[in-house]
Formats: C-alpha cells, structure tokens, sequence
C-alpha cells in the first residue's frame, strides 16, 4: 500500500445532475476536509472546465451548516459540464493546461463526479498524469440516472429517478381514471439507449395495476404492434397507460421520436425528446380516442423531494470511498457498489473499478428482465431495482418548502 501524498484535491461534477450527486459530492469534500494529508479542496466551477479555466472553489471557506444540506439538495451544486477531451495523442493542449493548475495549487488528489463520459475524461487525466510522471491520485465517483455505467450493480441516482417515475406513474393512473370517458396517456422518460428508468415504471404495478405497457430501447420498436397493443387494452378497459423510453429505436436503429434532429451535446449524443407527444398524436389519428402525452423531462432527474433514502446514503458513502481509496494509495479507478439481495435481504458495499473498464461502455437492461412482446418489464427487474428505493430523504424545509445548501463559492 502506497504512502499517502500531501497536497490538495479538486472535484469537479460533469454530465446531467440527480437528486443525490451532491451526496456524493459531499462524502468527498467531507472526507478530505477531515484529511491530515488533504492541505485544501477546491471544487471545480463547471466540471473540467473550471479546471481549465482556473476557476476554482476553496470548499474549507464554506459553512458546514451549509455543506451539510449538500446531502438532501439536488443538482450540481459546483456546476456541470458536457466537454469532450480529445485523447492526448491527437491533441495534449487541456492535458498541459490541467497538470499547469494541479502544480500551481499542489493539488494530488482529483475525483470527478459523472456518468460515462466523465469516466472517460477521467481515465484520460490519470493515463496522462502518470504519462509525465506527476503523482496524482484519481478517483471517479460514479453519478447517472441511466444507471449504464459499467461493473457497478447500479449508479447513485438512478434509485431516486426511479422512485420519481414508479410515483409520478401511481398518482398519474390515478388522475387518468376518475373519469367516465377514455383516455390513452403516453408517459416519456429518460433514456437513450438503456431503458433503466422506463423499467421503474414496472415498480407502479406491485401493489395494483398502473401502467399497462412499457417500451425499452433494448427491444427494436414496431409501430403496428404498439398501435394494437394500446387497441386493444383501450377496448378491453376504457384506459390505457404506456411509459416509453426516448430512446426505442425501430428494427433499423433509427429513434421513433421525432425530435432527434433537435441537436447533440457536447459529445455528439443526439438530444431526444417530443416522443411522448408524437405517439399521442399518432394513437390519436389512428385509434380516435382521446389522448395525452406526458414528458416528465427534467423533473425526474431532481426530485429530491421524493429521493430515495439508500440512494442518498449510497451516494454519501461513493464519495467518501472515492478518498478513502486514493489515501491509500489507488488510483485510476472508479468507486461501484456490489450488491447482494436474498432471504438476508438487501446489502450494499463499494467496490474499485479499473476506469478503463467503465469508461464509455454501455450497461443495458438484461433482455430476460423484458417480455418477448418487448412491451413489459419482468419481476426480475422489480426484485433488483424495490430495494434500492426504499428510505425517505429527511431534507429540512423552511416554511413548507425545502431548504437548499446555499454555498459562498469563495475563489482559490
């Protein structure tokens, strides 16, 4: 086991934000501000860009009071970023610019907090630092709602999205049903090409009847056969709820949704939307009932009014590993959870994984967890995904409405 390094660390969030990435956040600015070889942590203004930009935070100028309700409060509290390094090979420019701010503040310990890509910038940062021979130890800290990260069992906040639609879809089919008229209600969720939280929709059905139909991008998409699916469950009850992923894609892999046209981000990931709508319109002409479509956007990705308790605590407990580790010597990994559930019930630990494993490689839902028709998620996707919900969010409210960390973001 290596010595531990004394010097500075930096954390920087990337990617779309959840309603626990602050949670993981935490743990790491928690941990190293406790640190006695941690000399100072600054947090990233808008991810790698703040590196780049040295545009820093110094996090020891913060209140605790303050950090403390990092943990109940949602989205990217640093600010985030979508920004595709090049590999160093083609083009070292950032490279020489981020080791140029790591010696400039002695900074020896860098985690980044995102989803795939970010691995990947992560990877690269750590491949290169150890190409030049500047000891700095780098951790990711895993954060996706889409739940497609490589090796992990899941992702910290994935669970909480997946509360957000398995309730969203409850009180829908609720509201949807009060009437003596017929309505089909298309519901769009998101996710490109993993349907992990489409599938959540699957957890509104475990106590009674919520959503009748669900489409994952892992299945190609047939127009025809969704139309008679919603046909006949419209005749056969006067209502039909359907949750979609907007992502399905047809049998040549081009997306069903009509908006993927609307641009890219900035790794070039087509940006989808509309979906919900579109199909509405369509099961509308063709069927001529009355319809609705639902795009629960961004809602479902800061909830934190309806996050999971294990999600929060997971995520706590990422960020505090991510340190933990490099402390003692790893580097170039990515903080995961390896999960077991049984008759001794639910259990939770952390686990490295190589960043060159995770970065950029797809999780999707197992195909055994979808029915053959490709329109219904499985008991075993509810068996993995209800115990990772369980647990309220204990988040403290100032006069009904929730108390935000509200941070003085000092510049280094």
């Amino acid at each position: 086991m290596s010595e531990p390094l004394r010097g500075a660390l930096i954390i920087g969030q990337s990617g779309g934000p959840t309603s626990v990435i602050n949670a993981s956040a935490y743990g790491v600015i928690r941990t190293a501000l406790d640190c006695e070889y941690i000399t100072r942590v600054y947090g990233a203004h808008y991810g790698i860009k703040g590196v780049l930009n040295d545009d820093l935070f110094i996090m020891d100028e913060e209140d605790r009071s303050e950090l403390d309700k990092l943990m109940y409060t949602p989205s990217s509290a640093l600010g985030s970023c979508r920004y595709k390094m090049k590999d160093p090979s083609v083009d070292d420019t950032d490279y020489k610019r981020i080791l140029e701010i790591f010696k400039k503040y002695n900074v020896r310990y860098f985690c980044y907090n995102g989803g795939n890509d970010s691995m990947d910038t992560c990877n690269k940062i750590s491949k290169y630092m150890k190409s030049v021979g500047y000891e700095c130890r780098v951790m990711g800290v895993p954060k996706t709602i889409d739940n497609d990260l490589y090796g992990t069992d899941h992702c910290p906040g994935f669970a909480s999205s997946a509360k957000y639609i398995a309730t969203s879809i409850m009180e829908v089919a609720r509201d949807t049903r009060v009437y003596d008229t017929g309505m089909v209600t298309i519901i769009e969720c998101m996710g490109r090409h993993a349907g992990w939280l489409t599938a959540a929709a699957a957890l509104a059905n475990v106590y009674e009847k919520a959503c009748d139909f669900i489409y994952l991008p892992e299945r190609d998409f047939d127009m025809e056969q969704f139309l008679k699916d919603v046909g006949d469950c419209y005749e056969r009850n006067g209502n039909c709820i359907v949750a979609v992923s907007e992502g399905i894609h047809y049998a040549d892999g081009s997306f069903v949704s009509e908006a993927k046209t609307s641009g890219t981000d900035g790794f070039g990931h087509a940006q989808l939307g509309g979906l919900a709508a579109m199909l509405a319109s369509i099961v509308k002409e063709r069927l001529g009932c009355k319809t609705r479509g639902i795009e629960l956007s961004l809602l479902q990705r800061c909830g934190a009014h309806v996050a999971s308790g294990t999600d929060i605590a997971e995520s706590f407990a990422s960020g505090k590993a991510a340190v933990e580790a490099m402390i003692a010597g790893e580097t170039d990994k990515m903080v995961g959870f390896a999960c077991t559930r049984g008759a001794d019930g639910y259990k939770c630990e952390t686990k490295l994984f190589d960043l060159s494993d995770v970065a950029n490689f797809e999780k999707k839902v197992p195909l055994e967890w979808i029915s053959d028709a490709g329109n219904d998620v499985l008991q075993g996707f509810v068996d993995y995904a209800m115990p990772l919900i369980q647990g309220e969010t204990p988040m403290h409210k100032t006069n009904g409405l929730p108390d935000f960390a509200n941070l003085k973001k000092v510049r280094a």
